[in-house]
């Protein structure tokens, strides 16, 4: 696959040179400007056609090494084009609300892709778990809003480049980009600031056709690196395999160990002396015993016969 040939009439046909009314222009686009009529600002796009090839180009570079995009797009004409054009490619997107901290503060976001993960797991367990209705209703509430704010980042780290369809009203999501120096590509319409941006494509950002044809576009670049990608990834495997195959694995020398002789009999000679050592041992202790106890008695009834002959001294005599 090719990068796809962009060519100033099917921008024209697509309503790429629309801009903004002359009263809401901000200067620092008046370079690429090219007329006004009837109050509307009219967008060069002679040069929309070349800077829009060099953002293409680059976004084809970052996926054939494996890199990944994000698509920023929140207003209803983009929310759709953006979603399908992320789900082609297998990129991540956001297209309903910027959530501060989506890529600054990526830590705290994760805390709500996990709680997803669990609501989602209680509503298919629901009668397992004993859920009521209500409750089922309420979790699938929260699912839903969830799922719009943070369906198209599940699995997402720190993607190599940011495609932003509107810069003025996706400028939380622009700075968050810049704070992190990830390369932004950014459709500007006459109303917007360009400073700063990596790749500017001057255009309409208005119109859902103008969005389409970006969306397609941006797509069709993606799936090229894709392609590049996973051939290059093939290729490697192919040459391991071949190298694999050539080398030829060194038949392994089986050592002869002499059988060890044990010397069954005289250790189990050693082991009854033994034996018969302890029990001895063991003998003489009890003799030692009964001997200390025999003595014990023997000083316990001289006590005995001492104290009878004391007794019979202090008897008194009778009348």
């Amino acid at each position: 696959m090719t990068l796809p040939k962009i060519n100033v009439k099917t921008l024209v046909e697509n309503g790429v040179h629309f801009g903004h009314q002359s009263r809401r222009r901000n200067p620092k686009m008046s370079p690429y400007i090219y007329a006004t009529r009837n109050k509307i600002s009219i967008i060069d796009v002679r040069q929309t056609a070349p800077m829009m090839a060099e953002a293409l180009a680059f976004l084809e570079k970052i996926t054939s090494t494996g890199g990944q995009v994000l698509f920023v797009g929140t207003k209803n004409q983009a929310t759709e084009k953006v979603r399908e054009a992320a789900e082609k490619t297998g990129q991540f997107f956001v297209n309903h609300r910027w959530l501060g901290g989506m890529l600054t503060n990526f830590k705290t976001i994760s805390k709500s892709i996990k709680r997803l993960e669990k609501i989602e797991k209680d509503i298919e367990n629901a009668e397992e778990l004993g859920y009521t209705k209500k409750e089922q209703l309420n979790m699938s509430r929260q699912q839903e809003k969830l799922n719009n704010a943070l369906g198209g980042i599940r699995k997402m780290h720190r993607p190599s480049a940011v495609i932003i369809i509107d810069i003025v009203r996706e400028k939380n999501a622009l700075a968050e980009a810049k704070k992190l120096d990830i390369p932004v590509i950014a459709i500007c319409d006459t109303n917007s600031n360009p400073d700063g941006i990596d790749f500017v494509i001057p255009g309409n950002d208005d119109s859902s056709k103008s969005i389409a044809l970006y969306t397609d576009l941006f797509s069709e670049a993606i799936l090229s690196g894709l392609e590049q990608f996973l051939s290059a990834v093939d290729k490697k495997s192919v040459e391991k395999e071949l190298t694999e195959e050539k080398a030829e694995p060194k038949p392994e020398k089986k050592e002869i160990k002499p059988v060890e002789k044990k010397p069954v009999e005289k250790k189990v000679v050693k082991e009854v002396v033994k034996k018969k050592v302890i029990a001895k041992k063991e003998v003489v202790k009890t003799e030692k015993v009964v001997k200390k106890a025999v003595k014990k008695k023997v000083i316990a009834k001289k006590e005995v016969v001492k104290t009878e002959k004391v007794v019979k001294k202090k008897r008194i005599p009778r009348d």
